[in-house]
């Protein structure tokens, strides 16, 4: 094994086991980007066998991301959320399917602009936890300040 793929390896395991749910759906929508981009790239090029499996990388990310919502927190916004995400891999597919640069792109715009409105979240719950008044919390658990605070917003964990 190569030592410097190895290292890479080791510091990728740390960062996902060290982050935050919050971070942790940033870092799906990064490699969905990631691969979408490295995808558009291979099919300029004609490099077949490449696209295919960057943008099957991307459909199981997107995948993942419309399984994993909690239906019992917010349920209209998790239908909302479904049902964007499996338009954006619908046309991952048909591109894949067909080599199809507008659909590709079409996810590709649809997966920045979730990720440009989930840190626009990150941002705002971590105002909200910052400005929680000291008062409130000495009067309540810690256990009881994490449910209110994400009862309050969206619950990140699971």
């Amino acid at each position: 094994m190569n030592p410097k793929n190895s290292n890479t390896n080791e510091y990728l395991k740390t960062k996902v086991l060290t982050a935050s749910p919050e971070q942790l759906q940033l870092m799906l929508y990064d490699g969905a980007i990631r691969f979408c981009e490295q995808a558009r790239v291979a099919i300029e090029n004609q490099q077949i066998e490449k696209s295919y499996n960057f943008i099957s990388k991307a459909e199981k990310i997107v995948m993942e991301l419309c399984l994993s919502m909690k239906e019992d927190i917010a349920p209209d916004t998790c239908t909302n959320m479904r049902r964007l995400y499996m338009f954006c891999y619908d046309r991952l597919v048909h591109a894949n399917m067909k080599k199809d640069l507008d659909a590709l792109n079409e996810s590709l715009d649809i997966l920045r602009h979730i990720r440009k409105t989930w840190i626009l979240l990150m941002e705002k719950l971590r105002e909200e936890r910052s400005s929680q008044p000291q008062a409130v919390a000495a009067c309540q658990s810690t256990d009881d300040l994490q449910s209110q605070e994400i009862g309050a917003t969206i619950n990140f964990e699971g």
